[in-house]
């Protein structure tokens, strides 16, 4: 087997575009007496490195064992640390390549430049790695990424395996002409690089399960037009509002406004949108009813809100506390039937209002630009972009 898997790994570096002689040194410790849960690897590693010992920067090393057992599949880093990878350590687009590679039997780091941190304990004492424990346990520190693989010549694990080699192959800069490049993108297309289902669908079902979202993304990316699509779908009523810098508690909740229309100066007490949408909620109690807040971030939320940010607690169910949100209108939850949906702008300077408490309470949901289907859009353009953002954009930008 392991000889099979050895001739795998160079053919697939081979059709990724590698040239043996220079781009890469095909490693194989995998002599009888290290077999025995004693070091036992092999694998690709940076043509800089030598044909034996210590090495440096990251690798394609996979993990065998002398007993038909699982092995393990890593994108690992040299004992010997960095030297030439540090750089491309830090880029977030390594880290959500290879994310997409692993299953709920794979492990990944949040940080591939972290040398110093083991794998997580959970994961190096699962059954399926005792038998190569105390190799693992050499280099725990210095592997990024590592998937159990139970059949290593199944062939669902053999795309597994080519998956990694092609994403060894796209970080190294191995593919020289179309036809490698199309081998690299078949490789990875077994994997689910891009999310099935549509965002409206898996909005709507997060609305429905959790009652309180925001969508949130870049300026364009649709998020109001969503948001007010989802709503007019699933909701026999829709209340909406745009939070600004001068939105209030009264414009809100609830709250003495003057009454512009009288001809002498007096105030009156006014329900704000979210009383109007509780109340008509709680009137209307088979009735979905949704209240839309477009820049919920433009607002001071912490005054905005006031005593009703109790009431968006995740799963709250009813008290003996009642919250006053007007002299005459006290709730003790928020009814089965109400919804809240919000925008925000990501790149919006007001971010930093959004506190904790608010991101606890909301589920959150990331709308990312998508190209047009049009004729004349610049899908090239766009692909390089994205290309571009998803590589070297942390997960804040």
């Amino acid at each position: 087997m392991i000889d099979q898997l050895i001739q795998l790994f160079k053919n697939k570096a081979e059709a990724f575009g590698a040239d043996p002689t220079k781009e890469f040194v095909l490693r194989n410790n995998t002599k009888p007496e290290s077999l025995n849960d004693n070091g036992a690897y092999f694998g690709l590693i940076s043509p800089d490195e030598e044909s034996s010992g210590q090495f440096h920067d990251f690798s394609i090393v996979m993990f065998p064992n002398v007993e038909q057992k699982p092995y393990l599949l890593t994108l690992g880093i040299g004992s010997l640390g960095f030297k030439n990878d540090y750089e491309l350590a830090t880029y977030p687009g390594l880290r959500r390549l290879f994310l997409k590679l692993i299953d709920e039997n794979g492990s990944i780091k949040s940080d591939f430049s972290d040398i110093d941190t083991n794998l997580p304990k959970p994961f190096i004492n699962r059954p399926e790695l005792q038998h190569i424990k105390n190799t693992l346990g050499k280099y725990t520190k210095v592997l990024p990424v590592a998937q159990i693989i139970d059949d290593p010549l199944h062939p669902e694990s053999q795309k597994r395996i080519s998956a990694f080699i092609a994403a060894y192959a796209f970080i190294r800069g191995w593919p020289s002409n179309d036809s490698h490049r199309k081998a690299i993108a078949q490789a990875l297309s077994n994997y689910n690089l891009t999310d099935s289902e549509s965002d409206e669908t898996q909005v709507k079902r997060l609305l429905l399960a959790r009652k309180f979202v925001v969508l949130q993304g870049a300026p364009g990316t649709g998020k109001t037009t969503l948001a007010k699509k989802i709503g007019h779908e699933i909701a026999q009523s829709i209340y909406f509002t745009q939070f600004h810098a001068e939105t209030s508690y009264v414009d809100f909740v609830s709250g003495i406004q003057p009454d512009v229309e009288n001809n002498s100066l007096r105030y009156v007490h006014r329900d704000g949108v979210f009383v109007q949408a509780v109340k008509y909620a709680v009137e209307n109690p088979t009735q979905k009813v949704i209240l839309l807040i477009d820049e919920i971030n433009r607002a001071n939320l912490a005054s905005v809100l006031g005593p009703a940010f109790y009431l968006f607690e995740y799963q709250m169910q009813a008290t003996m506390t009642k919250i006053d949100l007007t002299p005459n209108f006290s709730i003790e939850a928020l009814p089965d039937n109400f919804y809240v949906m919000a925008t925000m702008n990501t790149s919006d300077r007001s971010l930093a209002v959004v506190d904790f408490a608010l991101r606890r309470r909301f589920a959150w949901y990331t709308l990312k630009p998508k190209p047009l289907s049009i004729s004349h859009f610049y899908k090239k353009d766009f692909d390089e972009i994205d290309r571009i953002f998803n590589w070297y954009a942390n997960e804040n930008k």
